[in-house]
């Protein structure tokens, strides 16, 4: 069978992003990140001063919002670029207030209906990795093959401070490690889709992996 649509699903850091880029390059796939969309409505709730317990508000502003994920356009480490009403947020949505508030954001049932309908969208235009939280379990249910990477939450806090550090950005590691598990509570209580398992996805626990051993692992169900 062709594989035309691969899913891969886990929880903050546990590597969805770098692998899904990565795979998605060498198969010549086109790459989705969905977490960037809804991190992008987060940023944009930030700096417009709407209360993000305002469920009402959140989501009538990310029905009006222009997101758009392009191959990269700056040479700067960056695996896309996210634009957010024209403006380039690709780093902006990476910062330690959006890590702490976009699951609260994300749990909004207007704000993830908007962003699905543009990632399934995308989705059947082409060959394609599709990263998130429930790609294989809500966006894409009959994808051709789906990935459900794990790791500690330890590792997968120190990975996010050290993506930060190695930016110039000042971070603390057990500040981090608190929003991480604070993420992962309301990732897997959430009532709209929450995080869990996709039936039939293959698991993958990066947690003393690197990057080549889960792409290979990886590449090997898909050869």
């Amino acid at each position: 069978m062709e594989i035309s649509t691969i899913t891969i699903d886990g929880p903050a850091a546990s590597g969805k992003s770098t692998i899904g880029e990565a795979l998605a390059q060498r198969l010549g796939y086109l790459y989705l990140d969905t977490g960037a969309m809804y991190r992008a409505v987060t940023w944009v709730a930030l700096q417009r001063g709407i209360p993000l317990e305002d469920e009402q508000a959140i989501t009538a502003m990310a029905n009006q919002l222009q997101i758009d994920v392009t191959p990269p356009t700056e040479n700067d480490g960056r695996q896309y670029t996210v634009l957010a009403d024209g403006e380039d947020v690709t780093w902006s949505i990476r910062l330690p207030e959006v890590d702490a508030n976009v699951s609260l954001v994300s749990t909004y049932r207007g704000v993830r209906v908007a962003m699905v309908q543009h990632q399934r969208r995308i989705a059947a235009q082409s060959n394609i990795v599709v990263v998130g939280r429930d790609i294989g379990s809500v966006v894409l249910p009959d994808a051709d093959l789906k990935i459900y990477l794990d790791a500690s939450v330890e590792e997968r806090a120190r990975r996010r401070w050290r993506e930060l550090v190695e930016r110039g950005k000042e971070a603390d590691y057990d500040e981090v490690l608190a929003m991480m598990r604070r993420r992962d509570q309301i990732d897997s209580n959430r009532e709209i889709s929450p995080l869990l398992i996709p039936e039939g996805a293959r698991v993958l626990d990066t947690t003393d992996m690197d990057v080549g051993q889960v792409l290979e692992s990886i590449e090997g169900l898909v050869t």
